[in-house]
């Protein structure tokens, strides 16, 4: 059976619509970072473009990266040295095109960064918060559990890392609210929307105080942890939508 494939620009513009990634101001460009070849027959997808997740992708013999965390970061040193050198030179070598999506990714309705955390812990999204509505809030499905404590294990189970909580496990829960990455900045807001938890990936010495002052519980659940499910959706989207070939590869990253 004859390998299928999908020209590079063709993706490029089903998931520029699909994302709606004019719609954000985000601090990198979205979409194709870096060109390769024309026609894509396999993608392999990633938290972040790595040099180690480039590496596993040449040995796959990828036609294109797909990833949350890209390169071109508003503010960064724009000269290609050092690590970024490396790596862009290893995917123009290769021929291997780049595709990254940040915000558009966390925020999508189904194959998000966000709606897939909610999926994987059990959490019916109800109402989203914050700038660009990327806070989301909602409640839990699963009535066993209870507790800001039962929350903790249910994230503990799911994404296979304890999180820090910051709070009384013995609270009860009402509304949750959460959002992936390092999102610790949303914290006061998700706090006057009236949650009793927030979730995010990352925390900060402010945070704490916060939490302990407000009595709403933080629980930091990891940067990469909280962030890993989005790519995987979109790039079995993708494979289902073109009929070509995906595969994720996990980077592991304790952050």
């Amino acid at each position: 059976m004859k390998e299928k494939s999908v020209k590079r620009d063709a993706l490029a513009q089903y998931l520029a619509t699909e994302l709606q990634i004019a719609r954000y101001r985000d601090y990198c460009p979205n979409g194709v970072q870096v060109e390769g070849r024309d026609e894509i027959k396999l993608v392999v997808s990633g938290v972040t473009a790595s040099l180690a997740l480039l590496e596993q992708a040449v040995q796959l013999k990828a036609d294109a990266v797909l990833v949350h965390h890209g390169y071109f970061w508003r503010g960064e040193d724009m000269r290609v040295i050092g690590q970024k050198q490396k790596r862009l030179k290893l995917l123009l070598k290769n021929d291997i095109s780049l595709f990254a999506y940040h915000l558009p990714l966390d925020m999508h309705s189904q194959l998000g960064n966000n709606a897939q955390l909610a999926e994987l812990l059990e959490i019916s999204p109800t109402s989203r918060f914050g700038d660009d509505e990327l806070g989301w809030m909602g409640q839990m499905l699963n009535s066993s559990v209870r507790t800001v404590g039962d929350l903790a294990s249910q994230v503990e189970n799911k994404l296979g890392r304890k999180p820090l909580l910051i709070g009384n496990p013995d609270q009860l829960l009402g509304q949750i609210a959460w959002c992936t990455g390092a999102a610790q900045t949303m914290f006061d807001q998700a706090i006057s929307t009236g949650a009793s938890a927030y979730l995010s990936g990352e925390i900060s010495e402010p945070t704490v105080h916060l939490a302990r002052e407000s009595g709403v519980a933080y629980l930091a659940c990891g940067h990469h942890a909280t962030e890993r499910y989005g790519v995987q959706a979109l790039g079995r989207h993708i494979a289902q939508q073109f009929g070509i070939a995906h595969q994720f590869v996990d980077i592991d990253n304790p952050v």
